[in-house]
Parts: C-alpha cells; structure tokens; sequence
C-alpha cells in the first residue's frame, strides 16, 4: 500500500464568526446613533421614559427632541379660545398645547420646588369658568318684607312690659302644723301648686322635720293619718323648689307660704294676691287693705271657700288665688312695668 502523506498546516485560521460578528455589532451601533440623533432612543445611562405622551405631534419649526425623548412645546397664554363646536359648548384652551399634559423635565420627584411648580402650571392651565351675572330682582311692594320681619320677630312689637314677663306662671298654696314650743312655730305640712290653667302640678303632704304638737285641723284640714306616709321635709323642698324656680309665683300672702318652704322667691316673680290695689277696687275695698282670701273669692268670684269644719283645702285656695289674679293680670303688669319693685 502507498502512504498517503498529508500537508497540515496547524495554524489559526482567521475567525469567521468573529467577523461577522463584528460586521453586526457596527451595524447595531450604527442603527441605535441614528436612532439616538432622531430622538427615539435615549442615551445608554438614562432609563427610557415610561409615560406615555398622550397627544404626540410631529416636530415644528425651530423645535428639536430633547434629551429625554420628549418635544419642547413653548408655552402658550393661559386663556386662549376657539372656535365653537358643534355641540354649543366652548373650549377655553387647546389640550394639544396644553403644558400640563407633557411630561415634567428631569427633576427629582421628592423635591418641593418641583411638585409647587407642577401645581402651578396645572391651575393656570385649567379653564376659567364665566360667572353668570346676577339676575335682577323683582321690584316688588315693600309692605311684605315688613310683614315677614313682624313674623318673623313678634316680640319686638310687644311692649316692653310683655318681654320681661315669663310665659310660665303658677299658683301655690301651703297648709302649716304647730310645732315647737306650745305649737307656736309653724311649719309645712301640705304643699299645693296650680298651673295659669288651674291644673294641679304638686299636691303632697309634707312631714315636719320636728314633733308635731298642733295639728290645726280646723284650719289646715291635717289629721295624724296624713304624716303617715307624708314625704319628708328636705325631698318635698327640692321638689318644691324646681317648680318654682324662674316662674311667676302667685298666692295670697306668699310670704307665710315662702317662710314655711325656708325660701326667698325674686320679689320681681312674685304676685301677692292680698296686696293688689286694682284687685281691691274691683272688690269695692280699700286698696291699701289686706283682704282675706275667703271675702274675695265670694266678692269676684261669686263662690265660697273655706267653709265647714273639715279645714281649708290647699288646691282650692291656690285655683281661687290664681283666678283672683287673673281678673286683673293686665292692669297690674303694666303698673309693675313702670313700677319694677325692689328686691
């Protein structure tokens, strides 16, 4: 057999693929820098911008991509109208122009300067919204103002008299025991009180914080059974008291009525049936004369109280006192308007 002898030349053949491959990395290169110079790409250390622009124009005169990829729109006058549409309404600014709708420059998104900027530009960019003038009133008649204003404030028409006096009013009458030595103290043993209507608001019987020694039936009606099971001295008081508290307070000779309840009523709520002139005069009395109860309820009033053995009813004389006052509450409110009295 002949040998076959083999000319290997073991040197490194030039590296197709390291050409083409370098052929290729040119042309990229040289595809993206034509790319950048158009704008569409930005450079290799900035991140490409993810906002999407959403009213995109071709390039004007004198304008050029910025770096960012973004157009330089100049800014525009805040108020800028155009044609109507079709529709009617009016457009106050063109939205292509607007310089809101761009993207911010390259600013750090933390930084307050920047974010009072963007708020800026976004409120001198908003419409501007006409006012609508004010329609003309109707000229009408003056008179029904003035009648609404009258409504409206009755009491500025009321005399001055009529303010002061408070809406609520009541009556009240007591009926005292004897205690202390020889029964000469006297002291609360029932509480009556009577609205302007004569309706009964508080009627008790009241237990004496001492011994008892008179009872006083003839006058006062109270018998041992009553005190039984009476409401003690210091409850009865307190819900005396927040009764009477800010009212008129009418009965004949309070006084006695007040010093029983240990209390001092404002002489100004106060209305004394046994010391009103006017109330004397219609009695056909003199006016400076301390009247009883009893003589004119059945001088005024044509009825008889007080009567019998069985003692004085306390709703009933407080009912009488309050009707007494009312014969003549108009007269004598108008006298103590002019003549407040004293505490």
């Amino acid at each position: 057999m002949s040998t076959l002898l083999l000319n290997l030349d073991f040197g490194e053949p030039p590296p197709k693929k390291a050409v083409e491959g370098n052929a290729k990395h040119q042309k990229f290169v040289k595809k993206r820098r034509f790319l950048e110079r158009r704008g569409f790409l930005n450079k290799k250390n900035q991140r490409p911008n993810k906002v999407p622009k959403p009213h995109s124009e071709p390039p004007r005169k004198g304008e050029g991509p910025q770096v960012d990829g973004t157009w330089k729109v100049p800014p525009l006058a805040k108020k800028k109208k155009t044609a109507a549409s079709s529709s009617g309404t009016e457009q106050f600014l063109d939205k292509k122009t607007v310089p809101w709708l761009t993207p911010a420059p390259s600013q750090k998104a933390g930084s307050l300067v920047a974010a009072v900027d963007l708020l800026g530009e976004f409120q001198s960019a908003l419409p501007k919204i006409k006012s609508h003038p004010a329609r003309p009133r109707k000229k009408g008649p003056q008179k029904n103002a003035a009648q609404n204003s009258t409504q409206a404030h009755p009491e500025s028409t009321c005399s001055g008299a009529s303010q002061k006096v408070p809406t609520k009013m009541v009556a009240i009458d007591c009926e005292m025991v004897g205690t202390g030595p020889k029964g000469h103290v006297s002291s609360l043993a029932r509480c009556s009180i009577v609205n302007y209507s004569g309706d009964v608001l508080y009627d008790e019987y009241v237990l004496p914080p001492c011994h008892i020694v008179d009872y006083r039936t003839r006058w006062s009606g109270i018998r041992r059974q009553h005190m039984v099971n009476a409401t003690p001295f210091k409850v009865a008081r307190s819900q005396i008291l927040k009764i009477l508290t800010g009212k008129i307070v009418v009965g004949h000779a309070v006084h006695n009525d007040f010093k029983a309840l240990q209390y001092v009523h404002p002489k100004a709520l106060t209305r004394d049936t046994s010391h009103i002139p006017p109330l004397n005069r219609k009695a056909d009395c003199p006016e400076n004369a301390t009247m009883s109860l009893k003589h004119l309820t059945k001088k005024l009033l044509n009825r008889d109280i007080q009567v019998g053995k069985s003692g004085h009813s306390s709703v009933e004389d407080a009912q009488a006192t309050m009707e007494l006052y009312k014969l003549v509450e108009v007269e004598w409110e108008e006298y103590l308007a002019q003549n407040p009295p004293k505490d």
